[in-house]
């Protein structure tokens, strides 16, 4: 179980990301501390991430040290592979300290019956050629061939690659996704918390069958995050403090109302 209140951010891209966009984030997550119950990292928090035997990318340093700070205060951190940082290991679990996941992840969030997912991959039509190449990316065998790049040549390779799909996600407006929400919602009506990240699309709405689909949008493009307790869900922009700005909330009450009537 994360423990209440949860907060959760995705799609930094640390490395591509303005300077302005990772100071806001370090003091975001300074902020976190005494604050914070649990933190969710929904997907693509680096803009490429990779883990040689004796290096990782420059450009996450001062944001791990920022959440390995908040493990040491005592915060559990998950974080959900996205599509730019799915090559995740012993750094992020071992020396971090965070709970990295690869894949769909279900559990208890401030007492929501909850999945959360970084959503790349989900559309069943848009997204076809891509999941073929994930297959690819994601085999071990080219994970291993890549590792014998030095980490120069592959980060560079990397980053010159990873435009199309940075700009790709919010392309629909964030409709696929939603979609593919709603569906998953009704064909698992136990759901009450569905969490996607992925478009670069904030939202937060109670679908027909009765669970919410939240996404806390994109952390590049503006600085919103979800925080759930166990009344409800709200959608947030930081604004110099972890509280930061409502913008939506979905209480639970009404939630269960619904599934009553």
């Amino acid at each position: 179980m994360l423990p209440s209140p949860c907060y959760v951010f995705s799609d930094t891209h640390l490395g591509f990301a303005p300077a302005a966009v990772e100071r806001d984030l370090r003091a975001f997550l300074r902020g976190l501390r005494g604050r914070a119950g649990s933190l969710v990292i929904n997907g693509d928090l680096f803009e490429f991430w990779f883990e040689w035997r004796h290096v990782m990318p420059r450009a996450a340093f001062r944001v791990l040290a920022a959440l390995a700070d908040l493990r040491d205060a005592g915060v559990p951190v998950l974080m959900i592979a996205g599509n730019h940082d799915c090559w995740g290991g012993e750094i992020l679990r071992d020396d971090v300290g965070i709970d990295f996941h690869l894949g769909a992840w279900r559990g208890a969030v401030a007492g929501w019956d909850t999945v959360i997912e970084h959503g790349d991959g989900l559309r069943d039509r848009e997204d076809r050629r891509y999941r073929r190449l994930r297959a690819v990316l994601r085999n071990p065998l080219a994970i291993r061939a890549f590792r014998w790049l030095h980490p120069d040549w592959g980060t560079a390779l990397a980053g010159g690659s990873s435009h199309a799909s940075r700009s790709y996600g919010a392309r629909d407006g964030g409709a696929g996704l939603r979609r593919v929400a709603e569906n998953r919602l009704l064909s698992d009506p136990s759901v009450e918390l569905l969490i996607y990240g992925h478009s670069h699309v904030a939202a937060l709405e109670r679908m027909a069958a009765g669970g919410v689909y939240a996404n806390a949008g994109s952390w590049l493009d503006a600085p919103t995050f979800l925080r759930v307790t166990p009344e409800r869900v709200e959608l947030r922009r930081w604004d110099g403090s972890a509280e930061g700005v409502a913008l939506d909330a979905v209480d639970r009450a009404a939630q269960k109302a619904l599934a009553q009537g």
